[in-house]
């Protein structure tokens, strides 16, 4: 793929100076800006399989409009391109085995599709595998793989365990198999999409009804169209005993003195923020410490030293006396996205503990975060705000709540913390 050399990586710290007795903590805002694809064609193949569930709760017009969602997305791909369409209830069928995308293979999957309907229970955990199967079956080596699974309904047979399901898509994923998930309706389990979705290296979507389904998967079909980076990752070299957490959602990794932040596949000019968090261990006044980050990813798009590009960034803290770091500047903005950060977090930990009929808690750990972001947020009026915000909506975790506004209360904080819109689409660059 033609791409331009205008990608970049920025590293942000709230504050350079560190307590030498205490465990410090500081945060690292990074901000990827992957590149954008400027030729028409020439982009790396995609190879997807379709998992559609068809169990009985499926039936009326969300198993029409899927059945025609996946109609169009198989139209938009082209002959070098693969694709696979697994169906399942309790039973699972492969309606079109993994084929090159030629006009005669999309036709003939189309008519295949059409009699499907719906019937049976979820055996979500086979049917998934199924399509992973598929996918797994031609992995193209120097393109995208990806399942995609759009269910309505909670896995009831089979494998039905989150963790365990979430174990078998880190697997596949480290094979490059990746899953991104389509919950629609009242009834599918948000968390279990979301940890599939994450542990897969894909994406989750939310679909409140019917007619949204086909802007779901279009959108990212679209996306892995458009991919211009694959499995790009964040590489944080420091001390050992500097122990680094992330804030935002993507799998973390560690050996030795180097950590790993997996971003899975960037699509042309798409921008990710990252908020880590880093834990100093005692140190002597005036002693300086320090990371090196770095991005790479499979196929060399973000390798330093290539011209345009951002070389490896280097960063220092020093140990200070409690008089210098009480006075010691703040980065504002890498606060603000720290607090909208949090914000988000708690705000799904508040559905959860809605759901179990904890109001009390809910609203605890909102008040609690609250008082937690007002402690930094001084007289910035951002900062003071996305307090304030969670203050105004405890109200409405106070009270059992509806289930679409439980659903759509997660997924907007799920794609807070992702770098994604409202409709879970990539959010491009400026």
């Amino acid at each position: 793929m033609t791409i331009r050399t205008d990608s970049a990586i920025d590293v942000r710290q709230d504050r350079r100076l560190v307590r030498p007795n205490t465990h410090s903590k500081r945060f690292l805002l990074v901000r990827v800006e992957a590149p954008r694809a400027i030729a028409e064609r020439l982009r790396p193949p995609v190879n997807l399989a379709i998992v559609v569930d068809r169990s009985g709760s499926m039936s009326g017009p969300k198993l029409q409009v899927a059945k025609a969602a996946v109609e169009e997305a198989i139209a938009r791909l082209q002959p070098d391109d693969r694709f696979s369409i697994v169906v399942y209830d309790d039973v699972v069928d492969v309606v079109c085995g993994s084929t090159l995308a030629s006009a005669e293979a999309r036709r003939d999957a189309v008519e295949r599709l059409r009699p499907v309907d719906a019937r049976g229970s979820t055996n979500l955990a086979e049917g998934w595998l199924r399509g992973c199967e598929q996918v797994a079956a031609h992995l193209a080596g120097a393109g995208v793989n990806r399942c995609l699974l759009l269910t309505d309904g909670l896995a009831n047979v089979g494998i039905t365990a989150p963790d365990e399901l979430a174990r078998h898509a880190g697997e596949l994923r480290a094979r490059g198999v990746s899953t991104s998930t389509f919950g629609v309706g009242n009834d599918f389990d948000e968390r279990l999409l979301q940890e599939l979705a994450d542990a897969g290296g894909g994406h989750f979507y939310y679909i409140a009804d019917a007619p949204q389904i086909r802007d779901a998967i279009t959108s990212e079909v679209g996306e892995t169209l458009e991919t211009v980076a694959r499995d790009v990752t964040l590489e944080i070299t420091a001390r050992d005993d500097i122990r680094i957490d992330a804030i935002s959602p993507y799998r973390l990794t560690a050996s030795g003195n180097r950590t790993f932040v997996s971003l899975g596949d960037l699509v042309s000019e798409q921008a990710v923020e990252v908020v880590l968090r880093l834990s100093f261990p005692y140190g002597e006044v005036g002693r300086e410490t320090g990371a090196i980050v770095a991005l790479t990813d499979r196929d060399g798009v973000f390798e330093p030293g290539t011209p345009g590009r951002h070389e490896t960034i280097r960063l220092v803290w020093a140990y200070a006396d409690d008089r210098a770091n009480d006075a010691q500047s703040r980065d504002r903005e890498v606060d603000r996205v720290v607090a909208r950060s949090f914000a988000a977090r708690a705000r799904q930990a508040a559905v959860g503990r809605n759901r179990a009929g904890d109001f009390d808690g809910a609203c605890h750990i909102l008040d609690a975060t609250r008082a937690r972001i007002l402690g930094y947020a001084g007289d910035d009026p951002v900062i003071r705000a996305i307090a304030d915000a969670l203050a105004q909506e405890e109200v409405v975790y106070a009270a059992p709540m509806a289930e679409p506004e439980r659903k759509q209360a997660h997924f907007a904080s799920a794609n807070a913390l992702r770098s994604r819109d409202v409709m879970g689409r990539s959010v491009k660059r400026a």
